[in-house]
């Protein structure tokens, strides 16, 4: 039964930051057409002033139905032109923007069983890049129109500059949550990641709208003073100190007692899987009178230990979340192989992560402009060979580079015996390069789900790949996708002969992101997906009894049965045009029809 479907949140995004373009668009017209003022005559006749963009068209008075037809198209379609032109550049300002609050850092930290990993985070952090450099790049175009507005008037405020600004904040504080709480799916729901933050931010949007009641009414009636001005400017550093402190929960512990903040820390170290082997009388009550900031477990401060805690757990959920994807494509394409599988999952997984402001800005411009989607424009560019990256970024040929080309790979649980490639980039090729590899347990374990490999590379003069075997155990019980790792390290490089030489520095050799290559085990043995082998089948009235043949695909482990029955459309039942059948369909282990 078909059921009715809201629009994505992705969907309402975007067309929320398109109808805020508009809204631009029609007051840039405004403000371009008629100018900073008008003057009215008399009741039924108003004289426009020249815009700041486009003049007056002259006569403005006694003039036909039909030239002011022709005066608004000319009007609109030199508006439509000059809108095109600032999204564009609007375009390329929020891709900057987009750029440097996406930068990335790579850090090594400790998981609980004590292996070491390597993530990259943000060096931006999120709170801080959303409230200035997204705030001024999606709001550009308001404090531009008011600035001119504001300018052009020698100081004094028009109708449109003030009230864009306020009337954006008004929007996005009602009509985008409004829309935002709407779009949820039913029986679904969301949560706000930081909401201390939230509670930050909110508070002085409301004390914003306060402070410009006062200044405007009690302080200086109609008049804003150079010291309102300044106060107001400050307010904003102010908003970003508190909401950062909020994110990073900084000072938070100093308000609760000692005894509660010791029991809270053992609590929540005894959840992380006593990763780090605490007690009660590894905590150092000296450390307690500086708050949780200087609780330390074996040399780790707390607040430290919490960060990287939470990067290991998106490490692992978003590769939790590639597996899912795979899982369900190959649900629903079960003829596709591995490779299309793969780059569709990449792109599902891509179009679900979090975006930011600017994304979606820069994605409705886009849309408009008919210049394409972002995502799928993204992916191609991540689909490049990472060997033809690192030899771009290459900085120092005389340094040997070895890395995995390519780090991801899917197998089928039945492949027994593949390869993974490593790639040596730059350099001096007359030399002998020793690198070492060893597999690393993910969900999959090592000894049941794939054979355990540690060994030496040895890449002699001249070669740029080697190819690491590995061997996947096959076995007959249902099992969820899993994945496992295999890292480089202990890199050496010797002579052309491969003796190691006083004058060979191993730092001549690095090894270089990705350092970890990522196997991923589709199980082959699913109950299997079932449907009829011809999707449709045209029988004469005259056969008396017709069989359909049922196929079982993408999988034969076990048995299942599967029940079925006739559904009436255009053809009724009940003995009218076919006579009603219901019942089980039986397939037994490896039966596949």
């Amino acid at each position: 039964m078909a059921q009715t479907r809201r629009l994505s949140v992705w969907q309402m995004t975007t067309q929320i930051i398109s109808l805020k373009l508009l809204l631009c668009f029609l007051l840039l017209q405004v403000f371009a057409v008629y100018g900073t003022e008008a003057r009215t005559i008399d009741n039924n006749k108003t004289i426009c002033k020249p815009g700041v963009i486009l003049p007056v068209w002259l006569p403005q008075e006694d003039i036909s139905l039909g030239d002011k037809i022709a005066r608004a198209i000319v009007y609109f379609s030199a508006l439509a032109f000059i809108f095109l032109g600032v999204s564009i550049i609007a375009d390329r300002f929020m891709s900057a923007i987009e750029v440097i609050t996406s930068k990335e850092k790579e850090i090594t930290i400790k998981k609980p069983n004590g292996e070491m990993v390597t993530v990259n985070v943000r060096i931006w952090n999120e709170t801080v890049s959303n409230l200035t450099l997204m705030a001024l790049g999606s709001s550009a175009p308001e404090i531009l129109l008011s600035i001119i507005e504001i300018c052009g008037r020698g100081f004094e405020a028009g109708d449109l500059g003030p009230g864009t600004i306020v009337g954006s904040a008004a929007f996005n504080l009602f009509v985008i949550i409004a829309i935002c709480i709407y779009c949820i799916p039913n029986g679904e729901l969301r949560r706000l990641k930081h909401l201390r933050v939230f509670f930050v931010t909110a508070s002085f949007s409301v004390l914003a709208y306060l402070w410009l009641l006062a200044i405007l009414k009690l302080f200086s009636p109609g008049v804003i003073e150079l010291w309102e001005a300044i106060v107001t400017l400050l307010m904003f550093p102010v908003t970003v100190i508190w909401a950062y402190i909020a994110d990073k929960r900084i000072f938070f512990y100093r308000f609760l007692r000692k005894k509660y903040t010791a029991e809270r820390v053992v609590r929540r170290g005894s959840n992380l899987q006593n990763a780090m082997e605490m007690g009660e009388n590894e905590m150092h009550e000296n450390h307690l009178n500086h708050g949780m900031d200087g609780v330390e477990f074996k040399g780790k401060r707390y607040k430290d230990l919490d960060g990287d805690v939470s990067d290991i757990k998106d490490l692992e959920d978003s590769r939790k979340e590639t597996i899912r994807l795979l899982r369900e494509l190959r649900q629903k394409h079960p003829d596709a192989d591995l490779a299309t599988l793969e780059q569709m999952a990449n792109y599902e997984s891509l179009n679900n992560q979090q975006k930011s402001r600017a994304f979606y800005r820069i994605q409705a411009t886009r849309k408009m402009c008919g210049a394409g989607n972002i995502l799928k424009k993204t992916l191609e560019k991540k689909r490049a060979s990472v060997a033809e990256v690192n030899i771009e970024v290459l900085q120092d040929d005389s340094i040997t580079r070895v890395c995995f080309d390519p780090f991801n790979y899917t197998v089928m649980e039945n492949v027994g015996n593949f390869t993974i490639t490593v790639a040596r980039l730059g350099g001096d090729m007359n030399s002998t390069v020793y690198v070492d590899y060893k597999s690393e347990d993910g969900t999959a374990n090592a000894g049941s789900d794939f054979h355990y490999a540690e060994g030496t590379l040895i890449f002699k003069p001249g070669e740029t790949h080697k190819e690491i075997p590995l061997s996947i155990i096959d076995d007959d019980i249902f099992e969820e996708d899993e994945h496992f790792f295999v890292r480089l390290n202990n890199i050496r490089v010797g002579g052309p002969d491969g003796m190691f030489q006083s004058n060979c520095n191993d730092q001549q050799a690095q090894i270089v992101e990705p350092l970890l290559a990522t196997i991923t085990i589709l199980d082959d043995d699913h109950a299997g997906i079932f449907h009829f082998e011809d999707k449709l089948t045209k029988i004469p009235e005259s056969s008396g009894e017709a069989q359909f043949k049922v196929v079982r695909s993408s999988g034969a482990r076990g048995m299942v049965r599967v029940p079925y029955k006739t559904v009436g459309a255009t053809a009724k039942g009940n003995g009218i045009d076919f006579v009603d059948v219901d019942g089980e369909l039986e397939f037994e282990n490896d039966e596949t029809w």
